[in-house]
C-alpha cells in the first residue's frame, strides 16, 4: 500500500487552524499580559499608559515648540525687517523727491530741502541701529531665549543690513559733496561740479531703494514658506497624535477585555459569597473553593480568613454584650488579644473623666508586673498623649513620640484610645518587639494589630452603653449640687467599707458636720445663697481631708465625713481643722461677704462602738453636744452622752 500524499497534506490543513489559533490566542495573552502576576500587569499597563501618553505629549510639546519657533521667525526676523524696509524705501523715496526739489531752487533758497534730506538720512540710520538692537535683545524664560536665539535674522537679512547701513554711509557722503558744492560761488565749471555730485547722491539714493524693494520681496516669500510651514506643522502633528492614539486604544481595549475575563469569574463567586454574609448568613461550610495559586487564589484565602474573623467577632460581641460590668469586657477584649491574636504585651487602661484620672483595668499590676507607664497618668490623666489628643499613638511612626512611656530595650508602643461619645474612656496599650531602627520587628505584627483594631472598634459600642449604666447608677448615688456623694452611697456600700476597715484593723474617723444658722441665710438671703455656701462647704471639706476619705451630703446641710484608716483621736484634729478652714471661708453673696461656721461631732469605729451606724449616731450625739455648747466647736463623743441603752 502506498501512503497517499494528498491525504497528509488535507490533515495538515485540518490541523492548521486550530494551531494557528492558538498561537494566536497565546500571542495576545503575551501581548495584553494576561498570564503575569497582577501587579506587574498593572505596572506594565501604567508604563504602557505613560508610554503612549508620553509619545502624545512628546508630538504636541515638538509641534508647539516648532509653532513657536516659527512664530519667533516672524516676530524677531519678519516682521522687524518688514517694517524696516517699508521705513527705509519711505525715507529714500522722499530723499531722492527733496533732491530733486534742490535742484531747481536756487542756492541760499534750499535751506528747507537740505535740512529735510539730512533728517531722512538720520531716520535711514536710527531704523538700521533699531534693527541692529533687535539682534541682541535678550528676555523671556531660557526656552524662549534659546528659540529667539534660533529665530534670528538670516544671513540674507543681515547681509541686507550691513549692506544698508554701508550705502546709507556712502548716501550721506554723496549728499555731503552736494551740499558743499551747491554753498560754493558760482564760477565756471561749478555748475558742472554740482551736477554730477547731485546726479551721484540720487544714483547712490536709487541704490539704496532697489536694495531695499528687493530685500522686501525676499521678506514677503520668507513669511509665506513659514506660514505654510506652520500649516504643515499643525497637519503633521494631528495625524500623529491620531496614530498613536488609535494604536493606545486598539493595545488597551485587548488588555481590558482579557482582564475582565481572567477576573470577573472567580471575583464574582466571591462577591456572592459576600452578599450572603451581609444578609447574616454566616455560615463557616460556604468558603469560596482555592483552585489557583496566584493572586486570585490568595483572594479567596484571604476571604475564607475573612468569613473566620467576621464569624468569631460576632461571637464576641454577643458574649460582651451580655457581660455584668464594664471590666469584664474589658478581660474579655484581653483574653482575645492573648489567646486568638498571640498580643502578650498589653495593657488596658479605664479613664475616669471627672476624676481625671486612669487606672489599670487588665490585666491586673499584681507580683511583679510593672506598669510601662509613668505613674502620673494615673492620678492626672491629661498625661497621657492618647487621652488628650484622641488619636493613636505610635513609637513605631515616631520614636519617643509619648514622654510618658516607659523605655523599654527593643520594644515598642502602639496607645489606641477608646473613643465613645466624642471622649476617651480608656486606652489599649500595645507593646511589640522593635529593632534598633525602630521599626516592627515581626512582619506579622501589622496584621495582628489591624485584628486588635477591628475588636476594639467592636466594643466602643458596647464599653459605651457599659459606662453610661455605670454612670447611671453611680448618678444616683451623688448630690447634684455638691458632688458629693449622697446617702444612698453610703448605705450601698456600707458592707465593703466595713469589711475592709476590719481586714486592715484600723479605724474610721466618722465627722458629722452641721452648718451654724443655715436657715437664716435663706429666710435672709434666699436660697440661691443658701445653694452657694453648701457648694463652697463642700469644696473646703474635700481639700481639708485625703484623696481616700469619703464626704457625703448627709442631709440638707448636713455632712458626713468618713476619714479612712486613722489612729485613735486623729479624727478630732481633722475636724478642727475642718472648722477653722470653715470659720476662714468668705462667701460673697451681692454686696455682702458672709462668714458662716460650723459644728463637728466626732466618733470613731470601730473604737466607740462595733456598729458601724451606731457609731454615726454617737457622731450625731456629738454633733448635738456642740451644738447645746455654743455652736463653732468640734466635739468628741463620750459614753456618758449616749443613756438610751442599746442602740
Amino acid at each position: 500500500m502506498h501512503d497517499d500524499p494528498r491525504g497528509q497534506a488535507d490533515g495538515a490543513d485540518i490541523q492548521d487552524p486550530p494551531q494557528r489559533n492558538g498561537l494566536l490566542r497565546r500571542l495576545l495573552r503575551l501581548l495584553t499580559f494576561v498570564d503575569l502576576p497582577i501587579k506587574q500587569k498593572f505596572l506594565l499597563l501604567t508604563l504602557g499608559t505613560l508610554f503612549w501618553f508620553g509619545s502624545m505629549a512628546i508630538v504636541t510639546v515638538f509641534a508647539l515648540t516648532a509653532i513657536q519657533y516659527k512664530y519667533h521667525q516672524v516676530a524677531e526676523q519678519i516682521i522687524p525687517h518688514d517694517q524696516a524696509t517699508r521705513e527705509v524705501l519711505a525715507h529714500l523715496q522722499n530723499l531722492d523727491r527733496d533732491l530733486q526739489f534742490s535742484m531747481h531752487t536756487e542756492p541760499g533758497s534750499d535751506l528747507l530741502a537740505l535740512q529735510s534730506i539730512r533728517d531722512h538720512v538720520k531716520a535711514i540710520r536710527a531704523v538700521n541701529a533699531r534693527l541692529s538692537l533687535r539682534q541682541t535683545a535678550v528676555s523671556g524664560s531660557l526656552v524662549e531665549n534659546l528659540l529667539r536665539s534660533m529665530a534670528k535674522s538670516s544671513p540674507e537679512s543681515l547681509e541686507y543690513l550691513r549692506d544698508i547701513m554701508v550705502l546709507t554711509d556712502r548716501i550721506d557722503q554723496a549728499l555731503d559733496s552736494y551740499t558743499t558744492a551747491r554753498r560754493k560761488p558760482p564760477r565756471g565749471g561749478e555748475a558742472e561740479v554740482t551736477a554730477a555730485a547731485l546726479d551721484t547722491a540720487r544714483a547712490r539714493v536709487a541704490d539704496g531703494i532697489a536694495l531695499t524693494l528687493q530685500h522686501s520681496k525676499s521678506v514677503t516669500e520668507s513669511y509665506g514658506d513659514i506660514n505654510n510651514a506652520i500649516y504643515q506643522i499643525i497637519r503633521e502633528s494631528v495625524n500623529a497624535i491620531l496614530v498613536v492614539l488609535l494604536i493606545a486604544s486598539t493595545l488597551l481595549f485587548f488588555f481590558v477585555r482579557w482582564i475582565i475575563v481572567a477576573f470577573q469569574r472567580p471575583i464574582a463567586a466571591i462577591i456572592r459569597q459576600i452578599d450572603s454574609l451581609s444578609t447574616g448568613d454566616i455560615n463557616l461550610a460556604k468558603k469560596v473553593a482555592i483552585k489557583s495559586q496566584d493572586e486570585i487564589g490568595t483572594l479567596s484565602k484571604k476571604f475564607n480568613t475573612l468569613v473566620d474573623s467576621v464569624y468569631g467577632m460576632t461571637i464576641y460581641k454577643k458574649v460582651i454584650e451580655d457581660d455584668a460590668a464594664l471590666d469584664d469586657v474589658y478581660h474579655r477584649l484581653g483574653d482575645v488579644f492573648e489567646n486568638e491574636l498571640g498580643i502578650r504585651e498589653y495593657t488596658i487602661y479605664d479613664v475616669n473623666a471627672q476624676k481625671k484620672a486612669m487606672r489599670v483595668a487588665h490585666p491586673p499590676l499584681v507580683g511583679d508586673a510593672m506598669l510601662h507607664c509613668d505613674a502620673d497618668i494615673l492620678s492626672d490623666c491629661s498625661q497621657c498623649r492618647a487621652v488628650k489628643t484622641g488619636g493613636k499613638v505610635s513609637s513605631f511612626e515616631f520614636p519617643g513620640v509619648c514622654r510618658r512611656f516607659v523605655p523599654e530595650a527593643g520594644m515598642g508602643h502602639i496607645c489606641i484610645p477608646l473613643v465613645a461619645g466624642g471622649i476617651a474612656g480608656g486606652v489599649v496599650q500595645l507593646r511589640f518587639a522593635a529593632d534598633p531602627q525602630g521599626t516592627m520587628r515581626d512582619p506579622t505584627t501589622p496584621q495582628k494589630l489591624f485584628n486588635a483594631e477591628t475588636y476594639i472598634n467592636q466594643s466602643l459600642s458596647v464599653i459605651e452603653a457599659k459606662r453610661l449604666m455605670q454612670t447611671l447608677r453611680e448618678s444616683a448615688m451623688v448630690d447634684p449640687m455638691t458632688g458629693l456623694y449622697n446617702r444612698r452611697f453610703l448605705q450601698d456600700h456600707t458592707a465593703q467599707i466595713i469589711s475592709g476597715v476590719l481586714r486592715r484593723r484600723t479605724q474610721i474617723g466618722l465627722l458629722v458636720c452641721d452648718i451654724d444658722y443655715f436657715k437664716q441665710v435663706n429666710d435672709t438671703h434666699g436660697h440661691d445663697a443658701g445653694d452657694l455656701i453648701l457648694r463652697e462647704t463642700a469644696l473646703v471639706l474635700k481639700s481639708a481631708v485625703r484623696e481616700s476619705d469619703i464626704v457625703i451630703r448627709f442631709g440638707g446641710e448636713e455632712f458626713l465625713v468618713l476619714l479612712m484608716d486613722v489612729q485613735p483621736d486623729d479624727a478630732l484634729l481633722v475636724a478642727e481643722k475642718i472648722r477653722q478652714a470653715i470659720e476662714a471661708m468668705k462667701i460673697t453673696v451681692g454686696d455682702k461677704v458672709l462668714q458662716k461656721t460650723i459644728s463637728i461631732g466626732v466618733a470613731e469605729f470601730p473604737g466607740d462602738t462595733d456598729g458601724f451606724w451606731q457609731a454615726i449616731k454617737y457622731a450625731d450625739v456629738a454633733l448635738y453636744r456642740a451644738k447645746d455648747q455654743g455652736r463653732n466647736q468640734c466635739v468628741r463623743f463620750a459614753p456618758d452622752m449616749w443613756q438610751h441603752g442599746d442602740f
